[in-house]
């Protein structure tokens, strides 16, 4: 399997045919409503095996400077439990450390929750309804310890904002 960003106009047909069959088929949703206008911003992944034929897909874009957010990861359902989407993952975060990001937010589908949790990924809070039927859940990945005086100010912040009866 290699991991590749998709460049020709070929390979993202390939990338949003897989987006749309998992993502959007199961639930009746027209081809195009896999895309948003991110798309042309953030940045692409695709695991394919020995062609271009994606079989594991995801995009990455920022929100600001320290947040990153990974949007439609998708894996084909013959490769999925394989190990495809954490070869996705982890090179949507490298991408995301290699920039300067401080975490990566995501809104995983319920029955992706453990898949992330597995990869350091922390629920945050329940997030939105998906075609009034699949819940999704906001999460959060650290991918920078504080050091030095980000740390100690942070910890300071912390402690007062969280010990304000004491003074």
């Amino acid at each position: 399997m290699k991991i590749i960003t998709p460049s020709s106009e070929e390979d993202f047909l390939l990338y949003y045919e897989l987006r749309w069959k998992i993502l959007r088929k199961p639930w009746n949703q027209p081809l195009g409503s896999e895309r948003d206008n991110l798309d042309n911003t953030g940045y692409h992944v695709m695991v394919c095996e020995n062609d271009r034929i994606p079989i594991g897909i995801g995009r990455l874009h920022f929100n600001n400077t320290h947040e990153a957010q990974i949007r439609y990861m998708a894996v084909d359902e013959e490769y999925q439990g394989k190990g495809v989407g954490t070869l996705v993952i982890n090179a949507l975060e490298k991408y995301a450390k290699d920039q300067g990001a401080h975490y990566i937010m995501l809104n995983a589908r319920e029955n992706a929750v453990p898949f992330y949790q597995k990869n350091g990924y922390n629920i945050q809070e329940k997030s939105y309804l998906l075609f009034d039927d699949i819940q999704h859940f906001k999460m959060k990945k650290l991918l920078k310890n504080l050091s030095g005086k980000s740390y100690i100010l942070t910890f300071f912040c912390r402690f007062f904002i969280n010990n304000k009866n004491i003074m």
